[in-house]
């Protein structure tokens, strides 16, 4: 077969987009600093987000977005872990670490979250990246490096790059997590997480009495935040879907040169020959994933679950008349036992042995 491994494309789009625009959100949420402290500044941006899919949720939806599984109580275990470990332990790592390491090392660290994405998702979670996608990862990690490091003193103390790396750990559990359950609904997914992260993160700016902003000031930090995070995380859990998490992960790295690219209008910052080859980097890492084609003999074991599908060569089961016959639609089915060969990546129907 020649065709180009399954959701590959859709997934490196869904990637990319959201990568894209959460790298838009660093500049933006850079100019709101001044009138908005941090710790308020993410509850404002998550409560943006959660409050934009909340209304988002509201519309006449899509035929294939309306047949989206619903999240389920089974679901809590894994949700409530991915708001605690994303919205809490992370974000408040981070700040105990980067008070301790120069701007420099904390930029510098804050990268691994991509490398321990793809090691959790390697090693606890399933997913399985050949040589080939490893070194578009390296080079898109190396892009991301390249834009953080600057000219500046390389300080650290052992507890600040240890909170660094545990808040990097926090989002790569959240990643692979969120990748577990992004069969589900991606718009539900985002809503919750990103309202659990919002109120846990207001939580604690009240604690540590923050200064709240203005009422104007609050609001621009609320319209940043249903784009830049909302919008983000629904393409980012769809790229989960397709991609797996490793895959995800390397796309996911390029929105610091979003970021980068968009402060030059947006703060008036010049230009930087780093830019030019974290830009080089990252293009050939993109360029590498796109062109991968992994596939071999392979079987499945029988499973049944519940998603939004297709009938595809992995989907191919009977109907009672309650199950609507517009396709994608989404209902409980059964995959029988089946050994076949094509291209593909570790999404949820593809956690084999190599």
């Amino acid at each position: 077969m020649t065709s180009r491994p399954h959701g590959l494309s859709q997934g490196a789009l869904c990637g990319l987009s959201a990568a894209a625009l959460f790298g838009l959100s660093a500049p933006l949420a850079k100019l709101l600093l001044p009138h908005v402290g941090v710790l308020p500044l993410a509850s404002l941006l998550y409560l943006g987000a959660g409050l934009g899919l909340v209304a988002w949720g509201l519309l006449p939806r899509s035929h294939a977005a309306a047949h989206e599984p619903a999240l389920r109580r089974s679901d809590v275990p894994p949700l409530v872990a991915i708001v605690a470990l994303g919205g809490v332990v992370g974000p408040i790592l981070m700040l105990v670490g980067l008070a301790r390491v120069s701007a420099v090392a904390g930029a510098l660290l804050l990268n691994l979250e991509g490398p321990l994405t793809i090691v959790l998702a390697l090693l606890l979670f399933g997913e399985h990246l050949g040589l080939r996608g490893a070194i578009a990862a390296v080079l898109v990690f190396a892009g991301a490096a390249t834009l953080a490091f600057a000219p500046g003193e390389l300080r650290a103390d052992p507890l600040g790059v240890v909170c660094l790396a545990g808040a990097c750990a926090s989002w790569g559990v959240d990643n692979n997590l969120t990748q577990r359950l992004s069969l589900r609904d991606p718009v539900a997914l985002a809503r919750i997480k990103t309202l659990g992260a919002g109120v846990c993160s207001g939580a604690i700016a009240l604690a540590t009495s923050a200064a709240w902003p203005e009422p104007a000031a609050a609001a621009l930090a609320l319209a940043v935040g249903s784009v830049c995070y909302g919008a983000s995380l629904v393409f980012d859990t769809y790229a989960l879907r397709l991609l797996g998490a490793a895959r995800e992960a390397a796309f996911f790295a390029t929105a610091p040169f979003v970021g980068a690219i968009a402060a030059v209008p947006l703060l008036g910052e010049t230009p930087r020959a780093s830019q030019v080859v974290a830009a080089l980097l990252m293009a050939g890492g993109v360029a590498v994933l796109l062109r991968e084609r992994h596939a071999h003999t392979h079987g499945h074991e029988a499973l049944e679950h519940e998603h939004s599908h297709v009938h595809d060569a992995h989907h191919q089961h009977a109907h009672d008349e309650s199950v609507p016959t517009q396709e994608p639609h989404s209902h409980p089915h059964r995959h029988a036992s089946l050994v076949h060969d094509h291209p593909h990546v570790s999404d949820l129907h593809h956690r084999h042995s190599h």
